[in-house]
């Protein structure tokens, strides 16, 4: 049995360091996003992206970006040339998430640089993104903070990817299963003492 005692949470550093802009400017893009990029209505993807742009976000020229589109920080968002961003699709990137040309987000894919120290105070750790030109990543996958997904590569639907996938493979998997402890385990720690 495990007798670690879970972590205060109260005593978790903040996370404001990944904002990398003001609070009046990170308060002000939250409601631009609510209002125009993450609006569920059939407005102009133009708007969106016109939005996207005003708070520094490098895209590209045809690039559509469909409704339900969250972006943490557009400051930190990089996307190529006639790429389409699907519905529902949530780029929580606390680090740079850089998206090539041609590429496919499709909807209710999460994708996040970002993570916390579980084992010790919670603390924020990220990892930028980097998803090559011609990409197609499938409905709700999800993809980890310093995943580098290959030109041409297709993720298959629901699949999480967290480190390289190569240049034009199919990547994924329907199976999932136990990899690891969350704490080591006491009794080992002991056993291994004596």
């Amino acid at each position: 049995m495990n007798s670690h005692a879970p972590i205060d949470l109260s005593q978790a550093p903040g996370a404001r360091e990944s904002w990398d802009r003001p609070l009046s400017t990170v308060l002000l893009w939250a409601l631009v996003e609510l209002l125009v990029v993450r609006n569920p209505w059939q407005l102009s993807s133009r708007l969106r992206v016109m939005a996207l742009r005003r708070f520094g976000a490098q895209i590209g020229e045809g690039v559509i970006a469909r409704p339900g589109l969250r972006v943490r920080f557009p400051w930190k968002l990089t996307v190529g040339d006639r790429s389409w961003i699907g519905e529902d699709v949530w780029l929580h990137n606390q680090d740079a998430l850089d998206i090539g040309a041609d590429v496919v987000v499709s909807q209710g894919t999460f994708i996040t640089t970002g993570t916390h120290a579980f084992r010790t105070d919670m603390a924020l750790r990220t990892r930028p993104i980097r998803i090559d030109d011609g990409v197609w990543v499938t409905s709700r996958c999800m993809v980890l903070g310093g995943a580098h997904i290959g030109e041409s590569a297709l993720i298959l639907p629901n699949t999480v990817v967290k480190g390289a996938v190569p240049a034009n493979s199919l990547y994924g998997s329907d199976t999932a299963g136990v990899v690891g402890q969350r704490f080591p385990d006491d009794s080992s720690a002991s056993t291994q003492a004596r």
